[in-house]
């Protein structure tokens, strides 16, 4: 991925030039289309990789990556678009996860571990296993789901950089 190596490496200079301050921040924005299984991951390992490439902890890393891999996830499955706009500043990361999908009616009952409204089609490609809220929120040191039926879900996920993990 020729852009995602420039960009990664445009951002590495700029952080090494400017140690970061309380107000400086970086962000990125990363469109998730709906039903592109073909792309699916793209996301987040992009996000993966920047992270690391930034020098954050391997835990940090890891708790991210599996948070923005559910949460293209649920994009693809159930959206007709989103996004996850990527926000890193000193102490913390912050995601920001919107679509523009049927929304949840239920946000307690989806939040439960094996729950799932997984289409037969998407189970047979291996997804649908009731996890991917659960797991977003058991990987982030803060989770706040909002949901509109009928206009999408919106999730904030924040994860910790200082070593303090909920």
């Amino acid at each position: 991925m020729p852009h995602v190596r420039s960009v990664l490496e445009g951002l590495w200079i700029v952080f090494r030039e400017k140690a970061m301050t309380q107000d400086s921040v970086f962000r990125q924005n990363y469109p998730v289309k709906g039903g592109d299984f073909a792309r699916a991951g793209n996301v987040s390992w992009e996000i993966k990789n920047l992270l690391k490439e930034l020098g954050l902890s391997t835990a940090v890393v890891l708790r991210a990556a599996i948070a923005t891999y559910e949460a293209e996830m649920n994009i693809i499955m159930y959206a007709l678009e989103g996004r996850l706009a990527l926000s890193v500043m000193p102490g913390k990361i912050l995601v920001i996860v919107e679509d523009s999908g049927p929304g949840i009616e239920d946000i307690e009952l989806a939040m439960t571990e094996g729950y799932s409204t997984a289409t037969p089609e998407m189970r047979e490609l291996g997804f649908g296993a009731g996890m991917g809220l659960a797991n977003i929120k058991k990987n982030t040191d803060a989770f706040l789901i909002t949901s509109e039926v009928g206009r999408g879900t919106r999730l904030e996920l924040t994860f910790l950089t200082n070593g303090q993990h909920r």
